[in-house]
Parts: structure tokens; sequence; C-alpha cells
């Protein structure tokens, strides 16, 4: 903590809350690929990448948009409620906030801070063995459609390479710890909720793992791991993982919002777009399978904004 001396008392809470975030995610996601393995039996000419046999390379992946069309946070609030864990009303929101997410294509704090209000209300007084229980279920219902085939054969790259693969999303880390093993990944860096006995308290460990704090647990993972994160790569659709992305040596920008673009574009980063037929034939990667969702969160969010009105 010497290093944050120089800040404002103001400066220094935030991110010292930045900076538990990722220690707690990192730790998180540490153990769960533990106990996996122990319970286990662009453009241009390219160099070949990722290198293969490089154990001090590993890949890092943002998850809404990036590995999956649409936010985790709200196809888990759906199946919440149809488990009885909310009313309509509540619903009603997170159908909004993930028509909307769709449609704009890029986080919005003020929708993301209320969805994640929303779960730690409903998931408090549960316990965590529950709700990882559930998120199982969950996953095949909701999310397994939805990923992105073509990032998820960049994440098949990295690990044929044998290097690890992780998640890391501001999405519940036991939702995101489904996610990775039924993807055959690693493991994941996710917002960690407070738990006691095992039972959720409504609260967070430091701050979601959002914008800097991801950047926080890529970096303590990696000093855990003796990981060189020069060597490492980062995928993300958002500006707000820049921080992230400009830690490694490869960092791709996947189904980027126009900040992102622009900034990539600008660094000469790699870019691939998975998002509709025509930007996905230019990197060779069939999108067929998003063009659907993004025509069915353009009609609901039209759909609600008439009723809104």
């Amino acid at each position: 903590m010497a290093a944050l001396r120089w800040l404002t008392p103001r400066r220094r809470s935030a991110t010292a809350r930045s900076v538990l975030a990722g220690e707690a995610s990192a730790e998180a996601a540490r153990k769960s690929a533990q106990s996996a393995q122990e319970a286990a039996p662009g453009t241009g000419t390219e160099p070949e990448f990722p290198v293969h046999g490089d154990e001090r390379a590993a890949a890092f992946f943002d998850l809404d948009n990036t590995v999956m069309q649409g936010a985790a946070i709200f196809h888990f609030g759906r199946g919440l409620y149809k488990r009885k864990f909310f009313e309509t009303r509540d619903l009603a929101r997170f159908a909004w906030q993930q028509a909307w997410f769709r449609l704009a294509g890029f986080e919005d704090p003020e929708h993301m801070q209320d969805a994640r209000d929303s779960a730690l209300s409903i998931v408090k007084g549960h316990r965590v063995s529950e709700l990882r229980s559930i998120g199982e279920e969950i996953y095949d219902e909701y999310m397994a459609e939805r990923i992105w085939p073509g990032t998820r054969a960049l994440a098949q790259a990295h690990l044929d390479a044998g290097q690890k693969v992780w998640l890391v999303t501001a999405a519940p880390v036991e939702i995101a710890q489904v996610i990775a093993r039924r993807l055959g990944l690693t493991g994941a860096l996710g917002t960690v909720a407070e738990s006691v006995g095992g039972v959720y308290t409504g609260k967070l460990v430091g701050e979601p793992l959002h914008g800097p704090a991801k950047a926080e647990a890529v970096r303590a993972l990696a000093a855990a791991e003796g990981l060189d994160l020069s060597r490492c790569a980062a995928y993300s659709d958002s500006h707000n993982d820049i921080p992230m992305l400009s830690l490694v040596g490869h960092p791709y920008a996947i189904n980027p919002d126009s900040k992102l673009r622009k900034h990539a574009r600008e660094l000469e980063w790699r870019l691939r777009d998975y998002r509709t037929g025509r930007k996905a034939a230019k990197v060779g990667i069939p999108a067929a399978a998003g063009v659907g969702a993004v025509a069915g969160g353009t009609a609901a969010a039209i759909a609600l904004h008439r009723r809104r009105r």
C-alpha cells in the first residue's frame, strides 16, 4: 500500500478497492483451477500465435459480448426468475437491460450497477452451493447457444498450444467458473460476493471486477502463476477493458465498441468482429449465430420503448 500514499483519500480508497477486488478474484480463480486439476482424470502477415509450448504465456478473455452474446448477469437473472427467486417487475428490468446491451453493443455503468445490486439482493441468504448448481442449469438453458464460435476458436488455439486460458468478467465468479469449465478453459476471474459459512451476505469483496479492477486481477494472477505479461494475450469488446488489454503483449479487440475500435486502430492492435456476416467475412469466421440474437434484441428494445411511451 506504500505506493498509494501519494493519492488523495478518495482516490486512494477507490484504488484500494480495485486492488482488493483484483486480488480476491485472482485467489478465487487459482483455487478453482487447482480444484479442477485435482478432480480431473488480424490483418496482414502475422507470426505464429499463440506460441506452442510457451508456459509463461496465457490468455485472458472478457466474457460479455466477447465470448458470449449479451451479458451473463442478465441471463443469470432470467434463470433465477424462472426458479421464483424474484418478481415479474424485476424480470422486466432485466429484459430491458439485456435488450439495451445488445442494441447498444457496450456496457452502460448505470445498467450494470443496477443489475449487480439486484443480483446481490436476490441471492442474499442463499447458499453458494445452491447458486453454483443453478448456474449449471442456467448455462444450458440460456448461455450455451450464445457462445461466439469465432472467439471460442481463439481460446481453443491457446489451449492447443498448451497455454492456460482464463475468463475475466464482472459477472459473479461462481457463474464465470461454470462457463469456463463448460468451455474447457482453465478458470475464471470474476466479481467475488461475500459469503459467511457458505451463505451469501449480500455484499461484495472489494468492488465489481470491472475496468481497472480487471487489470489488477490479471496482474495478481500473472504474478502468482509466474506468467510474463508481455507474452500473454487479452481479448475484449469494451473500451472499459483498455487497462487490461494494455497489460499484455498481445491485445485483441473482439466485437469492439466504437471507442475501443478507434483505440485499437491507433495502437495497431489486432481486431476481430463476429457480429455480422459482412464483418466476419473479413476475418474468415462465420457469425450467422449472432444475427438472430441481435435482431431479437433490437425488436425487444423497440417494443419495450413503445410500451414505455
